[in-house]
Parts: C-alpha cells; sequence; structure tokens
C-alpha cells in the first residue's frame, strides 16, 4: 500500500474535522475521497501532504510515517489545492520553470515540454497566467505539479468551478496518467466524477460511512430504486415520504423511491399516489445512484 492511514484524527478547536478514520490506497490506483463541504476531505489531504499534522493516528506514505519523513516523502508526491498559487505576471513557461526550481528538478525543459504538450497548452506557452481561462489554469497547476515526476497526485477538487469541456479534458488527462503507474488521490464533491475512480470513500462529518469499488458501494443498500415520473412531483413525494419502509428522493422532473421488493412495494406506491390523485406516466426499476446512495446512508448513520 502506497497511503495507509489508521485511527486519524484532527481537531480545529472544539471542531472535530476528522473523526477516527481507517483507509488505505493501493499503488496505481485512483482513489476518491466524496464528501459535502465541510465533510473532512481537505484536512485529511493536507495531513497526507505533510501540511498538517495530526493530533492522533498514524499516517504512512511509501511505509513511512509521514511526520518523521516529511520532506523525504514530499519529494516524491504533487499536490494540487483548490487555491493553487500560479504567479499570473508569469508566463506558462515560466511558471513551469518556477515550480521545477522549487523541486531542485534540472533540465526540466524536455519535461516541461512533455507536459505542455500532454496538457494541450503548448500554442499558450507564453500567455501570461492571468490571462487563462479557469480550464487552463488547472492544466497549467498540474503541469506544474507533475514537473518533478511524483509517484503520488494529490488533487483537492481540481474539476470544482471548471467548464464542462475542461473537465471532461482534465479526467482524459488524469486516466493517462494512472496508465502511466501514478497514483492518484482526489477529493469531489461531485458523485459522477467519483464513478470514475477505482475505488471511493463516502466521507460525511469527518466520518467515513462506506469505502470500496463505486459499484459495490451502490449494491451495499441492498435496496430495488424505483424510478417515476408523473404529473405532480411535489404531491407524489409529499404521499411517498412518510412511508418509513421506503427511501424517497427527488431528481428533477422524477421521483427516486428506494423499496425492498418492487414486485410488493410498488403496489403500496401505486395506491398511495393514486389516493393522492398523482397520476404515474412511466416507471421502471434502476440502479441506484452514488447520490442515492450517499443520502440514503447519511439518513441511517443520523
Amino acid at each position: 500500500m502506497v497511503i495507509d492511514i489508521k485511527n486519524l484524527h484532527k481537531s480545529y478547536g472544539d471542531v472535530e474535522a476528522v473523526k477516527g478514520i481507517n483507509m488505505q490506497v493501493k499503488k496505481g490506483e485512483m482513489f476518491g475521497l466524496v464528501g459535502p463541504d465541510g465533510a473532512g476531505k481537505t484536512t485529511t489531504m493536507r495531513i497526507l501532504c505533510g501540511l498538517l499534522s495530526p493530533d492522533e493516528g498514524e499516517v504512512s506514505l511509501f511505509e513511512k510515517d509521514i511526520t518523521k519523513n516529511r520532506k523525504e516523502i514530499q519529494n516524491k508526491i504533487g499536490y494540487l489545492s483548490q487555491k493553487f498559487s500560479l504567479y499570473g505576471d508569469l508566463s506558462v513557461d515560466e511558471n513551469i520553470e518556477f515550480f521545477a526550481d522549487i523541486h531542485n528538478v534540472t533540465d526540466y525543459e524536455k519535461r516541461r515540454d512533455e507536459l505542455l504538450e500532454f496538457t494541450r497548452l503548448t500554442p499558450f506557452r507564453n500567455r501570461l497566467a492571468d490571462k487563462l481561462s479557469g480550464g487552463m489554469k488547472q492544466k497549467l497547476a498540474l503541469a506544474c505539479s507533475l514537473i518533478h515526476k511524483p509517484e503520488i497526485l494529490f488533487l483537492d477538487e481540481p474539476t470544482t468551478g471548471v467548464d464542462p469541456v475542461s473537465r471532461r479534458d482534465f479526467w482524459k488527462i488524469l486516466s493517462d496518467l494512472q496508465k502511466e503507474g501514478i497514483t492518484i488521490f482526489m477529493t469531489t464533491p461531485y458523485l459522477d466524477e467519483a464513478e470514475r475512480c477505482n475505488r471511493i470513500a463516502l466521507m460525511n462529518e469527518g466520518k467515513i460511512i462506506s469505502l470500496d469499488t463505486p459499484k459495490n458501494v451502490k449494491a451495499s443498500i441492498n435496496k430495488e430504486v424505483i424510478e417515476i415520473m408523473c404529473d405532480d412531483i411535489k404531491k407524489a413525494f409529499s404521499a411517498l415520504k412518510d412511508y418509513k419502509e421506503f427511501d424517497v428522493q427527488i431528481y428533477g422532473d422524477r421521483i427516486n423511491v428506494g423499496v425492498e421488493n418492487y414486485s410488493e412495494d410498488f403496489k403500496t406506491i401505486e395506491s398511495a399516489l393514486t389516493k393522492a390523485g398523482v397520476k404515474i406516466l412511466t416507471h421502471r426499476v434502476i440502479t441506484p445512484s452514488l447520490e442515492f446512495v450517499f443520502i440514503n446512508l447519511i439518513k441511517k448513520a443520523s
């Protein structure tokens, strides 16, 4: 395992941000730490990068304690923070050169050219960082974090605020990096992005509430999900929300209902909606989304 976390705790005053989490990450894996703002994701990542010290627990990277081998470990990792410090008055080339100097990388020109080609920034290499779009700034930040050839790449919500096209390009780049054998550890609030990871940990209020492959996490709730389209979503939700045996969630113009047994429970749903004057337009059994599972697990934990 390239990352091993045991009973990690971290508090800020009276606020306990991380509450005794445990996880391991394998070499070459793309691992996603997923959860809402305030879940403890960034705190966990900053501890892994040696930027914060844990209050309690053990954190090892490359089988070495981060608190005792901080400098050695930091030379083998890349870190892309939520607000990466690019220098706006430096060009794309100059920003990469600056980060090469920080990491004591000599003869970086060939590596820089490869990264510019990789991130499709070659045509913009002389442009000032301040003049780049949001997506291009993230690509430049990524190139800067890769200049010293890290073995683990830490990405803290890398696509937040990035347009959909740039977001797709960014994921293509990450996929190619993983093929090169780099371990990727990322945080994200986007559950659709989590689907792309080999394994994920769902985090809420400082705790890990599920950890497995996306497929296994979705299967873990042991429920069938019925997706219903009807003529009055709000009325349908009101009619079903008090049934304790159902997990009812609204997604746009559809309502999803988690049930134990479709053939038996749909009769109850149909009856309840008919009684409330709601007409079912279509319905089908679907695989639960990660969002559905996450909300279901949070409800169980509360």
